[in-house]
């Protein structure tokens, strides 16, 4: 039986009174490109938080290939890769410096980090002079990239990614892409929160839609268009607002009262 890349069971996160994470069963085998959805406020960042050993759970398990991310923290972080939606980075290193830094950080030998940063650097079109410019005159586009290639460094078996295109141009965007593409082909599991649907429909094999905490939906889209009833045009965002309980139509008749 093959060992899911990322399972939790029955997760759960309490802040004070709210539970943010309410009971979470989720299950992603390895090689997917896994899309996880919600609106604003609904726990994704608090599940990645958790998955990646960032957040302790109230209760159940969060798993990576098996290994229990609160039990054995070391050894299940070793196999993963997180792009956070805040970028934490060291501003006084170059692009180059930082990503030499974090390969060092997960033992990779030297004059191979010093390969693979190099690497990194250039499949992201940051290259040349601007691989060795401090961060603290990057740009949002030039940041992300960085902090991507520093998760990628060590060849992670899965990554994280916690809103990976948000002020992104369409290069960026493009660029950021092409290495997701090669990654998966090379057999890692990608765990993908994003608001930009259109991303997701067009990357993502299989998805999760969370709402207040609870996992509401689950598949890939066309299974997802079925079950929400909706035809073979229904888009991402249609199956989105179907599971989360938008009402469109009601939506579309609410007015500001100084605008009537």
């Amino acid at each position: 039986m093959l060992v899911p890349a990322i399972e939790t069971i029955n997760l759960t996160r309490r802040f004070d009174k709210k539970t943010a994470v309410d009971q979470l069963n989720l299950t992603v085998d390895a090689g997917e490109f896994f899309g996880f959805l919600g609106p604003n406020g609904a726990g994704k960042s608090t599940t990645i938080n958790m998955l990646v050993g960032l957040l302790r759970p109230t209760g159940g398990l969060a798993r990576i290939n098996g290994i229990d991310i609160w039990q054995e923290p070391l050894v299940a972080k070793r196999q993963i890769g997180v792009l956070p939606e805040g970028l934490n980075l060291y501003q006084r290193l170059t692009a180059r410096e930082f990503v030499r830094f974090a390969g060092a950080m997960y033992g990779v030998p030297q004059q191979e980090v010093n390969q693979r940063a190099d690497e990194l650097l250039d499949l992201l079109d940051l290259k040349g002079d601007d691989a060795d410019k401090l961060i603290i005159d990057y740009s949002h586009g030039m940041r992300k990239k960085t902090a991507l290639a520093a998760a990628l460094v060590h060849g992670p078996r899965v990554l994280f990614l916690d809103e990976p295109f948000e002020g992104i141009d369409a290069v960026s965007g493009r660029a950021i892409r092409d290495v997701l593409q090669q990654l998966r082909a090379r057999g890692a599991t990608i765990f993908f929160s994003s608001h930009i649907l259109e991303v997701v429909e067009r990357l993502c094999t299989r998805v999760g839609v969370i709402a207040n905490g609870r996992l509401v939906a689950e598949g890939t889209i066309p299974e997802l268009r079925e079950r929400a009833q909706r035809g073979e045009a229904a888009t991402l965002e249609d199956i989105f607002l179907h599971a989360v309980g938008a009402d469109e139509e009601g939506t579309t008749e609410k007015r500001l009262s100084w605008l009537n």
